[in-house]
Order: structure tokens, then C-alpha cells, then sequence
């Protein structure tokens, strides 16, 4: 049986894709750095921001932390007013906390930023528990926020499943021990979900229920 339902929040409930390109293209011009393109910076969704701007664009190793501090200071301007939850989503959490799952959320995002944006969209209060960038030590695809999140609730891995929209979401959930569910309405197709082996795939949220039990 079912009962936790661990969220990736950016590209799975949230699409935040435009906010972050415009965030971090703005942080790259005001550094110097030369612009990435958008699908070189979306790839890296959701991976610690430091690792989005080592991988996602060229800045220097160098200038890493520096772009970490200048896209947190432009988020709220630039970024946050792009930010919108997927079609369907609110309906799907309320009616998921209607039949008794227990939901939290693990993110690679830091935890003022997911509380501010879950406060925004109105759905704060429909999670039990978090695990963000700030508040566990290894990230996605390491196991630990999954983990995080399993300890606050009391839940159990083999009655959860890892609901996210790219493979390090996947692997999170396969490395704790949970059944997952990649989507495809996010920041990686079918196709590159498969390479993970979840054990579903959804292109609609409003699905998810279904496949619950």
C-alpha cells in the first residue's frame, strides 16, 4: 500500500523553466559570462545551483559562487513572477490529501525560496515535510532528501513513491528504496526518463492518482 508521495517541486509541480533561463541569463550578463542557451540550463534543472551554473553555462570555477549569490539576489525580481504551478496540479494535490496520502517535498532548491514560492501558489499547507538544498548534506541522486523527508513523516520507502520530472529524481528514489513515477510535462521527455527505469511515466498530472491504488 501507498501512503507517502514524495514531490520534486521545479518541472513536477511548478513550472519555473522560463523563470530560471531569465535568472540566470540575467546573473551571467551582470558577471560578464557569456549567455548560455536555454536547453543547456534547463538540463540542469534540478541539481544543487552550484552544479547549474558548473555544468548548465560557462561561467569559471572561479566565479561559481559568486553567480550562486547574484541569481539568489535577482530570483524574487526576475524569476518568481514567471513562476506558475502546472495545469492541474492544485486540483491533484487536493484531491491526493482527500484520499490520505501523506505528500512532502524533496528539492534541490533551498527552502526559503520552495516556501515562499509553495506560499505563493497556495499550496504550502498540503505538505507535511521538505528536504531542500540547505537542509541535507548530499543531493539528488543521492538518496538523503528522500530519506529526509521518509524520517520527519515517519513513512516507510516501500510504501512511497518518488514523483519527479528527471532522472536524478528517479535515482533519488530508487537509491532510498521507493517505488517512482517520472512525468514528462517537466524538463526531461519519455525518452530520457526511461533510462532510469521508473516504474511509471506520466504525461499528465491528473493521472497520478490512478496509478495509486
Amino acid at each position: 500500500m501507498i501512503r507517502d508521495l514524495i514531490f520534486d517541486f521545479d518541472g513536477t509541480l511548478a513550472d519555473t523553466s522560463l523563470g530560471i533561463v531569465r535568472c540566470t541569463q540575467a546573473t551571467l550578463r551582470e558577471l560578464g559570462v557569456p549567455e548560455s542557451t536555454p536547453e543547456r540550463i534547463c538540463a540542469t534543472i534540478g541539481l544543487p545551483l552550484p552544479d547549474c551554473f558548473a555544468r548548465g553555462t560557462d561561467t569559471p570555477p572561479e566565479l561559481v559562487a559568486a553567480a550562486c549569490d547574484t541569481y539568489r539576489r535577482l530570483f524574487d525580481d526576475i524569476a518568481v513572477p514567471c513562476i506558475v504551478l502546472f495545469p492541474g496540479a492544485a486540483e491533484t494535490l487536493a484531491e491526493l490529501r482527500s484520499r490520505g496520502f501523506r505528500m512532502s517535498i524533496a528539492t534541490s532548491r533551498g527552502s526559503r525560496s520552495l516556501r515562499m514560492l509553495l506560499g505563493r501558489m497556495g499550496v504550502l499547507d498540503y505538505f507535511c515535510a521538505m528536504a531542500a538544498s540547505d537542509t541535507v548534506t548530499r543531493h539528488k541522486p543521492a538518496p538523503d532528501p528522500a530519506l529526509s523527508v521518509l524520517e520527519q513523516t515517519g513513512g516507510r520507502a516501500a510504501e512511497s513513491v518518488v514523483v519527479g520530472d528527471t532522472v536524478f529524481d528517479i535515482r533519488m528514489g530508487q537509491a532510498a528504496g521507493c517505488r517512482t513515477c517520472g512525468v514528462t510535462w517537466g524538463n526531461q521527455d519519455r525518452a530520457q526518463l526511461q533510462t532510469a527505469a521508473p516504474d511509471w511515466i506520466l504525461d499528465r498530472i491528473e493521472d497520478l492518482p490512478g496509478i495509486l491504488g
